[in-house]
Formats: C-alpha cells, structure tokens, sequence
C-alpha cells in the first residue's frame, strides 16, 4: 500500500519536473521578444522519457506558433502520442493567421498538456483547455503561473485592461532636470546628453524590445529625434507622436514614412503625408486615457513613453504606467525643465558607468 506521505512524495517531484520544464519554456519564449506582437511570446518544449525530444517558441508575427514550431521539431513523431507538451499560455483553439494549435495538439494525440497560464484573449479564454479536454486530453493548468504571467505581462495587460503595457523612460540630471533652460539652449545651442553612451545603447536595445514609442512635440522640434533603433539590431518600433497643433513638419525625421508613425492631434491635415496616421482626441481632458484608448485601437500591446516631462506627468498622475526607468547622470544643469514626480515600488538600482538607472514598478 502506497503511504500518504509517498503520495505527497510524488506530487511535489511531479510539481518540481513541471516547474523544470515550464521554466525552460519561458526561457526559450524569450527569443521572440518583440518580433511577436500583437501576438504573445510563447515558448514550448515536448519531453519523452524525461528527455526533451522538441523545443520551439513563436516565430515572428504572421508565421507559426510555438507549440507547431516544438511539434515540427521532432524527429520521431511517432514519441507524440506517449509524450508531454509544456507551453506558457494556453494554445489557441481559433483560427488567425495560423490555424488552432489545440488542433494540431489533438492530431497528434499528445496526451499530457501542462500549461503555465491561461489565455485571456476573448477568442481563446479556457477554449483551447476544454478543446484539448474533450479529446482525451490530460491538462495541467497553472505551473509556475506567476512567472508567465511576468513574462507575458505586455500581451496580459493589452487583452485585461484594454490598454498597452506602459513603459515610462527618462533621463535627469544629478540636480533633477530633463533639459536645460531655454535661455542656455539658446546661448550655447548643442546636444545636451545627460545619460552616457552605454545608457544610450541600453534604451535602443529597450525599443527594439517594445512595440511603440511615444513622444510629445517639443521632443521632437528640440531634439529632431529618429525614435529608431540605430545603436542596436531589431526591428525599429511604431513611433507615436503628440503634435496637437500639427507643429511637427516634414523635415523631422519622425515624418519620414521609414516605419508606421501615428499622429496624436486635435486637428486633422488637409493632405496627410503616405504611412502616417492621424488620430483625433480632445487634449482638454483624460489624454492619458485617450492616448491608451487610440494605442487599443492599433494592437499596440506595450509602448515605451520618453518624453516630454508633460506627456509622462499625464500618465503617472492618471495611475496608467506598469514600469519606469529613470537614469540619473553626473551632469548639473542649475535650472531648466524638471524632472516628473513620480512614487513606485521600487524594483532595482543599477551603476552603468557614470549613471544610474532606478527602475519601478508601479504599486
């Protein structure tokens, strides 16, 4: 007779090997950071014989999802039908682009399914489980949950909140400012860095990372910012732009059609420019929202905000960011424009070099 205390004994050995092999399924879904979107980044891995026998994660938008990816790997497919699929999100039971991974899954008769989290998207939301249930299948639901819910915080938040997952960056002086005064710009026009050059690296490996970015008008007629990716290989993201009064105009590189640009404005131009979207809101009231609201509108599932000091006031004080990150430089400017007020929980302080960069997520 099989005690209690062995039955306890072989349920946290089974916990620990489900953990094992969910946790090699966040790693793999990791290579996919932002070439996914909208989609989430997947990872899965198929296991034999406590041997793992197919790996895959989700190819770029439009191509195969991670768990064909894992079955197509295989070499012996005749090892499916004995064999176990661990994948961090629930498989799809819809068809999109690609047809449903829950059928692909019942094809091949896998009968033992572990899945880190459910699906919140409205199309799948628990129908890939009763899918794969209905067939016969055995399913584990909710292995290592918090830790996909982290790693699939951008695509959780978009399909939950009905807004993109909101990544606050900038960088301030020792003394607490974002720019100088404009009387110094003036008397001494140039580049006034503030972060150094391994900072600056970091923030282009961070928007290849995410979807959007967005910045308000006078970033850009002060700054003439490309929004590109340039100091690091990734795919540029979808730049958004607050231009109210359209003060933006062509010879600013965010004007240039290289990447789809949207145009935030209060008034729309007569004959818009190829490859950039306008969008109409009432900067009177709730632009936080509105912005999130326009952002849903386009797919966009996370976007970084760097500016200006305004634009990302609006959104802490509207309670609508997860993340910030904030270098601090050795640089003193005296007086200038201000850094935002902001209170979070904070998750890290790091030294690069001659900065600091605090990160925060909101409470």
């Amino acid at each position: 007779m099989i005690t209690n205390n062995l039955l306890i004994l072989f349920y946290f050995c089974e916990v620990k090997i489900h953990e094992k092999y969910i946790s090699r399924c966040i790693q793999l879904a990791k290579n996919g950071l932002g070439t996914t979107f909208p989609n989430p980044m997947v990872g899965s891995v198929i296991v034999h014989g406590d041997k793992i026998i197919g790996e895959g994660y989700t190819s770029p938008y439009g191509g195969s999802h991670a768990e064909v990816n894992a079955i197509n790997s295989v070499k012996d497919k005749s090892l499916l039908s004995k064999a176990t699929l661990y994948v961090t999100l629930e498989p799809c039971s819809h068809y999109g682009k690609t047809p449903p991974c829950a059928d692909l899954i019942v094809k091949h008769q896998i009968p033992n399914i572990v899945v880190g989290l459910l699906d919140p998207h409205e199309k799948v939301a628990g129908k890939g489980i009763e899918k794969l249930k209905v067939a016969g299948c055995n399913v584990t639901v909710g292995v290592l949950e918090k830790e996909c819910l982290e790693h699939h915080k951008r695509f959780i938040t978009s399909h939950t909140k009905n807004r993109p997952y909101i990544i606050l960056k900038w960088a301030e002086t020792a003394d607490g400012f974002l720019a100088p005064s404009h009387q110094k710009r003036n008397n001494n026009p140039q580049p006034y860095w503030i972060s150094n050059p391994y900072s600056q690296q970091l923030v282009h490996q961070w928007r290849s990372q995410e979807q959007a970015i967005l910045v308000g008008t006078n970033t850009v007629l002060a700054d003439n910012p490309k929004l590109n990716v340039r100091h690091w290989k990734g795919k540029n993201p979808i730049r958004i732009v607050l231009d109210r009064e359209l003060k933006i105009g062509k010879k600013h590189h965010v004007m240039d059609g290289s990447v789809k640009t949207i145009i935030i404005t209060a008034d729309r131009p007569q004959n818009p420019p190829q490859g950039i979207f306008y969008e109409l809101i009432d900067f009177e009231s709730n632009l936080a929202g509105q912005i999130c609201a326009v952002l849903h509108k386009h797919e966009i599932i996370s976007v970084i905000i760097e500016g200006g000091s305004k634009t990302l006031q609006s959104f802490i004080d509207s309670e609508l960011w997860d993340e910030a990150r904030i270098f601090k430089g050795k640089n003193k400017f005296g007086e200038g424009l201000e850094s935002p007020r902001i209170r979070g929980f904070l998750q890290s302080e790091t030294r690069i070099e001659s900065d600091i960069l605090t990160l925060l997520k909101h409470d």
